[in-house]
């Protein structure tokens, strides 16, 4: 068994990367400068009801600065705190798809030719991934390593129409298929805390995932953030932010059901904190994943749920 996998009931990002790339991988987050069909009128105007004016990017780069400086100064800022060698390009503020395919191919290329950029992942919508956006996918992925992140939130319709997410589900269902012919590594966003949302529910968007050709998820705390259209209803009394201990058992609960050949690229989140308005205890990161594995070793979750390598 590979050692970074030990006591873990999960498959963790760190230990997909080590076993990939032999090593501890980083990500740097960049801006390429796009917005979102939700945002620009083609699909909605007001984007997701929880997303900032940041586009889910507020920890990028600056969109005003050229992808190559980008880079340069986020490994520059990582490398001040810690030795690492190798880097992930993560293209992550608003929809990063959503360009002409000339654009987003020289932006891509011009991230992974930085030498010690070993792999490219996007985030982005399934209503955005037009043919030749695909093809190029397909192409950079043959070069070097991409995954393509799909922010699904839930599999729910109503919930889906209350976050104005503005696609259905067979939307996304066409989108992994095509990214899954391509041989694109496929990461989906799921949201816990979605207001009226059961944990039933949110166990029911865990297995259906499960049957989809996906190789990673995030599991994501709903932040509400100041300035978002969600922060004006938990105003008003229309729900409450999730507990640190109901959101503990909701991620147990999840890890659970969770298929273990998917890799878990988040379980919590810390949202700016000029921004955020609750749940506060999420602003203290590191000790709310503390206090997530010690609930599991209490719950017996790690027992049989250690895995080996595949083919070991």
């Amino acid at each position: 068994m590979d050692p970074s996998w030990r006591g873990r009931p999960y498959y963790s990002l760190d230990a997909m990367y080590r076993q990939r790339f032999g090593e501890k991988v980083y990500k740097i987050t960049l801006n390429g400068g796009m917005t979102c069909p939700n945002r620009d009128g083609k699909v909605g105007s007001g984007g997701c009801i929880f997303c900032s004016a940041g586009g889910s990017g507020d920890f990028a780069g600056s969109a005003s600065l050229p992808i190559p400086e980008q880079v340069r100064q986020q490994i520059r800022s990582i490398r001040e705190k810690r030795p690492v060698r190798r880097f992930i390009a993560y293209f992550q503020a608003y929809t990063n798809t959503y360009a002409p395919v000339e654009y987003l191919e020289r932006i891509f290329r011009e991230a992974l030719q930085h030498p010690d950029v070993a792999g490219l992942s996007i985030g982005t919508r399934p209503d955005c991934l037009p043919e030749e956006t695909l093809e190029l996918l397909g192409e950079l992925g043959r070069e070097k390593p991409v995954w393509v992140e799909l922010g699904l939130q839930t599999i729910h319709e109503e919930t889906a129409r209350y976050i104005r997410r503005g696609y259905d589900l067979g939307c996304f269902e066409r989108a992994v298929s095509e990214l899954h012919s391509r041989g694109l590594e496929i990461v989906v966003h799921t949201i816990l805390g979605l207001p009226g949302e059961s944990k039933e529910q949110i166990l029911e968007t865990i297995e259906y995932l499960n049957g989809q050709p996906i190789q990673g998820i995030k599991l994501q705390l709903l932040h509400i953030l100041e300035g978002t259209d969600l922060a004006a209803d938990y105003r008003a009394g229309k729900f409450e932010a999730l507990s640190q201990e109901r959101y503990l058992e909701l991620v147990i609960a999840c890890l659970e059901h969770l298929s273990p050949e998917i890799v878990v690229h988040r379980m919590t989140g810390d949202g700016p904190k000029d921004l955020l308005i609750a749940p506060q205890w999420s602003s203290r990161k590191r000790e709310v994943l503390n206090a997530l594995h010690h609930e599991m070793k209490i719950q017996d979750t790690w027992q049989g749920r250690c895995f080996a390598q595949k083919g070991e």
